[in-house]
């Protein structure tokens, strides 16, 4: 435990607090900076990117991440089935996507990009506090693809209409309980059940995967997964006190589980629907961030707006009065106040990355960019919310995106060998 990193997390945990709490404009924006704090929190001290997903099951062969997302994505349905049981889904922003041709080119686009830059949506702001160059890189040219991406989504068919449609939400895409209405509590009972066995089918893959590794010899494991398994199995068991070094070393001054992390992000997420009345969004604020950087070297909001068929408000707004962004900041500061109470904090912008892994990271960026606008959502946006919103389109996203993901390292294994 490193003392001095610990006081800073708390010097900056309060003074973020004392400065939402006096200078942000409503309820709503304080709200986004709890939610992302939070987030931030739990994705650093569980380790969880869905960036690894891919990445952690290609380069070291372990799987363990993947699963634990198949977790955390069933326990988020089921709390989001429990709060849209008895209430009227229209009073609710679900994200029951399109399932098109853009869900699929976008979802390739996306793994492929975050498999180059080892990060997605959320992940670049986690990663602004260890990997700065990376990070930047990725950043800019991912908020350059959402930006020119906007005109297509507001204009291009193949991204806006749907193949499949269920009743509730005609010409938007499938919402399960629609498709199961004569079974038990209005058709979530079976929507459930389906997505339980979906996500028991992706363990049962990923499972198969990682022994056929094993025994081909090519396992390496996970540094992070392997040191939270020996620290929780030598952990001894103490009486618990809420008031007490051990207590404050177990879930503030270590790593946790990534299950425990899984069970406080679904946590998290049902907050935030239950609160806010959407899912968790990610992608659009680095559409507008690039838009202002613009206006910056003398674009006009009007014609920034007439190019992305989005309202000129949007980039005129200042950023602490965009809730998504508030949010997306705050991730970032969750994540520098878990790194500082793990005692782990280094920051430096050296940059110790070659010219070819840059480039990488940039088209990793804009890859990611372009796709969200494709796919209409990042990891959280096109994956994780419409899976806990019960939408089909979330489940063929995550084939396409794995599919795009092992594109993505071979594309870098030729290009860095």
């Amino acid at each position: 435990m490193d003392k001095k990193q610990a006081s800073y997390g708390i010097i900056i945990t309060i003074t973020t607090l004392l400065l939402g709490a006096i200078f942000l404009d409503d309820s709503s924006l304080f709200l986004r900076l709890l939610l992302g704090l939070s987030l931030g929190f739990a994705l650093t001290k569980g380790s969880i990117g869905f960036a690894g997903s891919v990445n952690r099951a290609y380069r070291r062969g372990s799987t363990q991440l993947l699963q634990t997302l198949m977790f955390m994505f069933v326990v988020t349905a089921i709390i989001n089935a429990g709060l849209l049981l008895n209430s009227d889904v229209g009073n609710y922003n679900l994200w029951v996507n399109p399932i098109n041709l853009g869900l699929l080119i976008g979802g390739i686009m996306f793994g492929a990009g975050m498999s180059l830059s080892s990060c997605c949506a959320t992940g670049v702001m986690v990663e602004l506090i260890s990997d700065v160059p990376r990070a930047l890189t990725t950043l800019f040219f991912f908020g350059a693809g959402v930006f020119f991406g906007f005109p297509l989504q507001a204009t291009q068919s193949w991204i806006t209409e749907t193949a499949f449609s269920s009743s509730s939400f005609e010409g938007q895409g499938v919402y399960l309980p629609d498709l199961f209405t004569w079974g038990p509590l209005n058709g979530y009972f079976i929507s459930i059940l389906v997505t339980i066995t979906f996500a028991l089918i992706v363990v049962y893959c990923a499972k198969q995967y990682q022994n056929y590794r094993q025994k081909k010899g090519s396992y390496l494991g996970v540094a992070g997964e392997i040191a939270r398994q020996k620290m929780h199995q030598n952990e001894p068991v103490t009486e618990f006190k809420l008031f007490s070094t051990e207590t404050y070393k177990k879930w503030i001054g270590n790593l946790w589980e990534m299950k425990t992390a899984a069970l406080v992000i679904a946590l998290i997420f049902g907050i935030m629907m239950a609160s806010t009345g959407s899912g968790w969004g990610a992608s659009t604020p680095f559409g507008i961030w690039f838009g202002k950087v613009l206006m910056l070297f003398g674009m006009n909001a009007n014609d920034l707006a007439e190019f992305t068929h989005r309202p000129a408000g949007m980039y005129t707004t200042p950023f602490f009065n965009h809730g998504v962004s508030v949010q997306n900041f705050a991730i970032m500061l969750g994540t520098l106040i878990a790194v500082l109470f793990l005692g782990k904090f280094s920051f430096t912008f050296k940059i110790n990355h070659s010219a070819k892994q840059l480039a990488l990271f940039a088209l990793g960026g804009l890859l990611m960019g372009l796709g969200t606008r494709f796919a209409n959502g990042c990891n959280v946006g096109a994956l994780f919310t419409p899976i806990a919103n019960l939408s089909l389109s979330g489940w063929i996203y995550l084939v396409v995106l794995l599919l795009g993901g092992v594109l993505g390292n071979k594309l870098q294994q030729a290009v860095l060998k």
